[in-house]
């Protein structure tokens, strides 16, 4: 097979406010947007020209991907103006579609060694994965290699075995596009309809995020795999440990701390005497002043972080300015999105472009929105909306 077709359309809207300002494919995990992964595992896997269905927020896409050059692939766009569900959004690569091709998420990470026994299986055919709550995903039914039937989020599972959302598909698929609206159910019809569709299993990493806490957990995992690469300056009584990745035009200022696995980007300013803790992405353009800690967190690109701050547990968006002896702690809180109470231990999801004045505390699970700003000296916590101003 030598094409794929990546879904990447998609808001998200269970991640806001990370997803107000761009779609959920571009959310960055360990410094990088979830579909470079899929992209540079697909490059890997010998898959060159690549579709990308864009829509929600598509220019930061198209500005971060462009033709594909820099990954090693060609990617052509196509546009699903109204997100309807994976089968609409399949649809719409119908008139560029080759005679065989791959579908997969953009949205869902993945490593190279999960597609590599798949890229060469003959359509039609899903990838699955055995987990331990099957309920949570869409349970796919097999007898021997075959699937009989995917059902989504069942009260009762009768099998381990869940749809990864990559298939393997001939251009017959777009005959049960047309009158359902997500990829599960083209599949049932054409089940129905008496084709065999084959189960392949791996055991290879496929990860999602759902919730905005999601993305310190998938953060960790990738981390867990880089290998360590030193850019940039490092000064003399620097002490790193572990595996440390530092960005070109970095620089770490003495008397810092770093224990890996942690991420920093390029064009970096930290310390002097900083602690960065396991499980931490720095973005690129970051600064980080002194005896500040940060511990198992994401920092966005342009963020400044002011003298005596904490932040553990959290996410900073791109952008933020926080001055000094701001503290988040992560902590057990009952976080409620779209219904759904899910109790978390975490600190603050913060949002792009927020000011933060001195001395602010986050109680754990506080959110705040995007374009915030937030007067000296008070407590956050809740959900707080964009472009609030709390004084």
């Amino acid at each position: 097979m030598k094409q794929a077709i990546v879904l990447a359309a998609g808001e998200g809207q269970r991640l806001r406010p990370f997803t107000v300002t761009r779609p959920k494919a571009m959310l960055a995990i360990a410094a990088k947007p979830i579909l470079q992964y899929v992209v540079e595992s697909l490059a890997a896997n010998g898959i060159r020209r690549i579709v990308l269905v864009v829509g929600y927020r598509k220019e930061h896409v198209f500005d971060y991907m462009g033709s594909g050059e820099p990954f090693g692939v060609e990617i052509s766009y196509v546009t699903q103006e109204n997100q309807l569900g994976t089968a609409h959004a399949l649809a719409q690569a119908r008139e560029v579609a080759d005679d065989e091709f791959l579908v997969l998420h953009g949205d869902n990470l993945i490593e190279a060694a999960t597609i590599a026994d798949f890229v060469a299986v003959e359509p039609d055919a899903v990838l699955v994965k055995r987990v331990a709550d099957p309920v949570r995903y869409g349970v796919v039914n097999i007898e021997g290699d075959e699937v009989k039937e995917i059902i989504e989020k069942p009260r009762e599972a009768g099998s381990n075995l869940v749809n990864t959302g990559i298939y393997a598909f001939s251009r017959e698929i777009f005959r049960f596009t047309e009158s359902v609206l997500d990829i599960p159910d083209a599949l049932n019809n054409m089940i129905a309809g008496g084709r065999s569709i084959r189960a392949l299993e791996t055991t290879g990493a496929r990860l999602d995020v759902v919730y905005p806490w999601d993305i310190l957990s998938l953060n960790a995992a990738v981390l867990g795999d880089m290998e360590a690469r030193l850019g940039g300056s490092i000064e003399d009584g620097v002490s790193l440990k572990g595996q440390v990745t530092v960005g070109q035009d970095t620089v770490i200022r003495s008397g810092s701390y770093i224990s890996g696995p942690v991420v920093i980007g390029a064009g970096c300013d930290i310390g002097p005497n900083v602690s960065i803790l396991p499980a931490t992405s720095i973005g690129d353009n970051v600064v980080i002043n002194s005896f500040t800690e940060v511990k198992n967190s994401v920092i966005c690109n342009d963020v400044t972080v002011g003298p005596g701050c904490v932040v553990n547990d959290s996410v900073i968006g791109k952008g933020c300015v926080i001055k000094g002896r701001f503290a988040a702690f992560g902590g057990q809180s009952e976080i409620r999105i779209n219904g759904e109470s899910p109790l978390v231990n975490v600190g603050v999801m913060m949002g792009e472009d927020c000011s933060v004045d001195n001395n602010v505390t986050a109680q754990p699970g506080t959110i705040l929105g995007n374009y915030c700003q937030v007067r000296m000296e008070k407590v956050i916590g809740g959900r707080i909306p964009d472009r609030s101003l709390v004084y």
